[in-house]
């Protein structure tokens, strides 16, 4: 659901959609036609590169097509659920399958409940009747995932277990709906790894260790201090003015609060919209505002920038949790005692 600052937004905004770049939408089919060309060029000419150079840049291009898949699941460059499915199936960021996500994330969009760490998918909190069920490691891990370095290193393999423990969670209670997504997903991410190990060079340990997680690492540092857990909600997504290089990496969502507000709005007008009234989103916003990515580097790389805890659950667990899932998938080969949390899908984002 939209929200818009006022009238006059409303009224600029529904003459932009009808502009020829918005009917066409044609800057997002020239990023699919730039992320798919570069992935697969990058691909077919690693031993040319060589790996050391081609590896980082498959990973860099896997993150950026993470972000485009963001794009697809809110609708463009088509209206059309299949055909946008169909451009974002591709397993070149390895983990997720694009149906899961895409449930995942629009659920994510309910504003009310927004960082609720039994409600929101993509929440960094816990409950605190999780935090007091949890051990010591588990806690140091996840008070650790909340610097900067940690977000990195360790916010990957949160998602992966994550998602890994809902999917086998969900079969368990006999709920078989993403398995056919899975199945697809692993099918052909299985025909990318053969083909990338007998006509690139590339093998299957070192697209997986190499790509995959540092994609999804990249994708962390958009999602380090994204939300936070204010009072109201349009206090809890940052305003980020980030450098250019990070805005076309993210497509723009670093104006993470103009997102929640118009997740219509395609990537390549985020910016416009936000320039033209940064006065009043800055000020509704609550001032959560960050020049740049590099601040939280320097302020949070090995800091916590906030406690694992949501302050909202100070009576422990009050709704169902279709989305919780179990940090003992991450930890439990360190740790018997099983603690069930609700971490991010890592992407956000998001």
């Amino acid at each position: 659901m939209s929200f818009y600052l006022d009238d006059a937004q409303r009224h600029a905004l529904t003459q932009r959609r009808n502009s020829f770049t918005w009917r066409t939408e044609w800057p997002t089919w020239l990023l699919i036609g730039v992320i798919y060309g570069g992935w697969f060029f990058i691909a077919s000419h690693a031993r040319g590169f060589g790996l050391s150079i081609a590896i980082p840049l498959l990973a860099v291009f896997s993150a950026w097509y993470m972000s485009l898949q963001h794009e697809l699941l809110h609708g463009h460059p088509t209206r059309s659920p299949f055909v946008n499915g169909l451009i974002g199936f591709a397993p070149l960021a390895v983990w997720f399958p694009y149906r899961v996500y895409r449930d995942l994330h629009l659920q994510h969009h309910d504003d009310a409940h927004l960082t609720h760490p039994e409600v929101d998918p993509e929440s960094y909190f816990v409950s605190r009747e999780a935090w007091r069920q949890a051990g010591m490691l588990t806690r140091v891990l996840l008070i650790a995932r909340n610097t900067f370095a940690g977000r990195l290193l360790l916010g990957p393999a949160f998602s992966i277990a994550a998602t890994s423990t809902q999917a086998l969670r969900k079969i368990a209670r006999g709920d078989w709906a993403d398995v056919p997504a899975w199945a697809a997903h692993v099918a052909a991410l299985v025909v990318l790894v053969v083909w990338l190990d007998r006509q690139c060079g590339i093998a299957p340990w070192v697209f997986i260790a190499g790509v995959g997680y540092p994609a999804l690492a990249l994708s962390s540092v958009r999602s380090f201090q994204e939300h936070r857990d204010a009072e109201l909600h349009e206090h809890r997504s940052v305003i980020n003015e980030a450098a250019w290089f990070w805005r076309l990496l993210f497509l723009n969502n670093n104006y993470h609060l103009v997102h929640h507000d118009l997740p219509h709005v395609p990537w390549f007008a985020l910016r416009k919209v936000y320039v033209a009234s940064r006065a009043q989103y800055v000020e509704r916003s609550g001032g959560f505002l960050v020049e740049g990515y590099g601040e939280w580097a320097r302020r949070y790389a090995f800091a916590v920038a906030m406690r694992p805890v949501h302050r909202d659950l100070s009576r422990g667990s009050r709704f169902g949790s279709p989305a919780a899932v179990a940090v003992s998938t991450f930890a439990g080969a360190l740790q018997a005692r099983e603690v069930r949390v609700n971490v991010a899908v890592g992407r956000g984002d998001s």
